[in-house]
Order: C-alpha cells, then sequence, then structure tokens
C-alpha cells in the first residue's frame, strides 16, 4: 500500500531510492513507493525491566541481593537517539530490545554495588537508585534508548547480614529511647513542679488582680451606671421636651394647612355660588318667567272658561235640583201613603203580622248563617264520641243558632215569637 501510517507509540523507516538516509517517521503518515522504497517500523513502547543482581560482594565483601526496577524506551523525539536505535535494533523483536536493555542495566547496577557498602545501599536507596540511573542512562543513550526511571525494589542476603545491622541498630534505638524516657521522665517531673509552683503563683497573683480589677470595674460600673442614668433622665427629658416642641409645630403646621384649605375651599364654594346663580339664571329664572307668563295667559283663559263653566253647571244644577225636587215630593207623597196604608194592615194583624215577616225572613236569616259553612273546602271534626257526627252535627249547630233568634227578636222588637206561635194555635 503506497499511503501508509501509524500511532505515536511507534516510528516509521523509510529507507530506498531517491533516499540518500533513512527517513524517520515518529507517529504520522508516509507514503512508500512500491519496489522502490522499504517500510520498516520500530516500537516506542515503554519496558519495564526487572534487574536482578544475585549475590554481589559490596566494597566491604558482603554479598547482598539486589532487585532493581527500571522503565525504559526508544526516544522517537529526538532524531539523533531515534537514528541510533534504528541502527541497533532496526529488524529485531522488542524481546531482543528488552534484553539488551537489561542486561546492561544489570551490569551497571553490579559495578555500583561493588563501590558502595551495605550500609550505605541500605540507608540511602536514593544515592544508589542515582548513581545506577545516571551511569546507565549515559550509556544506553548512545543506542537510543533512555531509561525514564530506575526504583531499588529489594536488598536481601543470605548470611544475615542486614538483620543483625538491623537488630543491632534496633537495640541502639530502644536503648536511645528507654535513656530519652527516662531523661524526659525526670525532667518533665521538674518541669512539672517547678510549672506547678509557678502556676499557684500565678494563679493567686492573678486571683489577686481579678479582684482588684472586679473591685476596680465595681467602682468604675457604679460611677459609669450613675453618669448614664443621669445623662439618659437628662436625654429623656429633652427627648420628651423636643417631641412635645415637635408634636406643637406639627399642630401648628396641620391648623396652617386645614386654614390654607379652608380658604382654598372658600373659594372653591364662592366659585361654585356664581356659577350655580348663572347656571340658575339662564336654566331656571328666565325659563321661570317664560313658564310663568305662560301660566298666567293659561289661568286667565282657565278662568274665563271655568267661570263659564260654573254658570252653565249652576243653571245645569238649577233646572235639575227642580226636577229632582219635583221627583222627591211625588215619591215621598206615595210612600207617605204606602205607609199608612201599611200602619193601618199593622193595626189590624198587629203582633201576627210581625210575626208572619219574622217567619218569611228565617230561611234567608238559616241561609246566610250556613254561608260561611258553603266556602269551606275542607272541614275537619274533633270529637269526644258523644253526639252526632258528620253532617248532622254541621246542620244541628246552624239549627241551634237559629233558635236563638226569638230571644234576639224579643229583645229588639218586645215580641216574643214563641208565645205568640203558641197563642195562634189555640
Amino acid at each position: 500500500m503506497p499511503f501508509n501510517t501509524c500511532g505515536p507509540n511507534e516510528a516509521m523507516v523509510v529507507s530506498g531510492c531517491c533516499l540518500g538516509k533513512p527517513y524517520l517517521v515518529p507517529g504520522g503518515r508516509v507514503w512508500v513507493w512500491p519496489g522502490l522504497q522499504k517500510l520498516q517500523r520500530i516500537s516506542l513502547n515503554t519496558m519495564t525491566l526487572t534487574i536482578e543482581s544475585p549475590n554481589v560482594y559490596t566494597q566491604m565483601g558482603v554479598a547482598v541481593s539486589v532487585t532493581g526496577i527500571a522503565q525504559v524506551k526508544i526516544q522517537g523525539q529526538n532524531e539523533e537517539m531515534l537514528a541510533a536505535a534504528c541502527q541497533q535494533f532496526l529488524g529485531k523483536q522488542e524481546n531482543e530490545i528488552r534484553s539488551i536493555a537489561q542486561e546492561t542495566l544489570e551490569g551497571h547496577q553490579r559495578a555500583i554495588m561493588g563501590n558502595m557498602t551495605v550500609e550505605e545501599i541500605y540507608k540511602d536507596r536514593k544515592k544508589f537508585s542515582k548513581a545506577v540511573f545516571e551511569v546507565a542512562s549515559s550509556d544506553l543513550v548512545n543506542m537510543g534508548i533512555s531509561v525514564v526511571s530506575y526504583t531499588l525494589k529489594d536488598i536481601r542476603d543470605d548470611e544475615g547480614y542486614l538483620k543483625a545491622l538491623g537488630m543491632s541498630r534496633t537495640a541502639q534505638v530502644k536503648r536511645d529511647a528507654r535513656i530519652g524516657e527516662a531523661e524526659a521522665k525526670r525532667d518533665s517531673g521538674i518541669k512539672e513542679a517547678i510549672a506547678e509552683e509557678q502556676r499557684m503563683a500565678a494563679r493567686y497573683a492573678n486571683d489577686t488582680e481579678i479582684a482588684k480589677a472586679q473591685r476596680d470595674f465595681e467602682l468604675k460600673k457604679a460611677a459609669y451606671d450613675m453618669e448614664i442614668h443621669t445623662k439618659k433622665a437628662q436625654s429623656d427629658l429633652a427627648y420628651e421636651l423636643q417631641a412635645a416642641k415637635t408634636k406643637q409645630r406639627i399642630k401648628e403646621e396641620q391648623m396652617q394647612i386645614k386654614v390654607v384649605e379652608r380658604s382654598q375651599q372658600i373659594q372653591v364654594q364662592e366659585q361654585e355660588i356664581t356659577r350655580r346663580e348663572r347656571e340658575l339664571e339662564a336654566q331656571v329664572r328666565k325659563p321661570a318667567d317664560a313658564e310663568k307668563y305662560r301660566l298666567e295667559k293659561i289661568a286667565e283663559a282657565n278662568r274665563v272658561r271655568v267661570v263659564l263653566e260654573a254658570q252653565a253647571t249652576a243653571e245645569s244644577i238649577q233646572v235639575k235640583g227642580e226636577a229632582e225636587a219635583y221627583a222627591i215630593e211625588a215619591k215621598a207623597h206615595a210612600e207617605a201613603e204606602q205607609m199608612a196604608k201599611k200602619a193601618d194592615a199593622w193595626k189590624d194583624y198587629q203582633d201576627a203580622a210581625k210575626v208572619d215577616m219574622v217567619l218569611e225572613t228565617l230561611p234567608k236569616i238559616a241561609a246566610e248563617i250556613a254561608a260561611p259553612l258553603s266556602q269551606c273546602k275542607k272541614i275537619t271534626m274533633v270529637s269526644s264520641g258523644k253526639g252526632e257526627v258528620g253532617a248532622a252535627k254541621l246542620t244541628g249547630e246552624v239549627m241551634e243558632i237559629i233558635t236563638k233568634l226569638p230571644k234576639v227578636v224579643e229583645g229588639m222588637t218586645g215580641v216574643d215569637i214563641s208565645k205568640t206561635m203558641q197563642l195562634r194555635s189555640v
């Protein structure tokens, strides 16, 4: 494929026709002429190496084993280092590159161990790691490999030297700790006693100062309170006086406002009165004068009409009165003759005529008595169980009312109807 690409963890090397030296592409793309140019790839991944150096004799002749961890990679950012790496490792597998770097680091690690004592390696691991890193880096750079990091992982020995060294140091530390603890306790007791003495003295002095301060405080507080109360009383009185003055000014201002408002209201009312007078003049007086003139003319005409109608009515009444007087006179004359004849007849009949008239009137009286009952739509009767009920009861009550009529007639006319009827039957 003529067009080739690679990721940032890989570099491409193009060699062949038209190129004086190999063309290096760390993470990118390149055009390759098929058959004329050759494309090769080299990994730029970081490689983790475990560097074991067993039983290496140190400067003092003590054999120890050291394990280190190194991170290495082919440097792709530096063109010279990348070119050197291509010369050294192009076409090789990653495990072969790893093996070369590991053997180089192991050799430098063993060399550094031979130049240091066990105590230096054990106590100052940073110094050992730095020495290995610097020496190995200067050598691997020539191969195009950079050491990213180096760390001392473990140090041990088969003779128990490190253990004894630790025990000696541990015993020394424990001894120093016990001595330090005893001295600390002694110094602590002494200092505690001195501190307690100073504390008690300071406490008593402090209590004395507190009492004095309390006394001064109370005295000053009493003086301040008296001054405050005095000032407060003066302030309250001044406030009340000022408030009274302010209220008085407010009232005066309010009265002045009311006076101004009243003056304005009077002016408005005067203007309203003037307007109403003009309005009255235009809407009432002039129309009233016109209406007065009209009514006067109407009244004059009505007066003439009424006089004429009164005269006609008087003449009509006079004629009518004369006719009615004649009719009344004739009717009275006829009624007088009728009454004279009726009086003559009653003289002949006397009480019997009166009784006959009463009897003729009784049915009408009974009808009038029963009339209210005929207007009722529903009648509810309550009986104690004795006597008649229903229609008979109603009829009996009507008849009972009628039986009381003779006494009423006797009281009104002085004629006992019952007695008269008995005499007629005899």
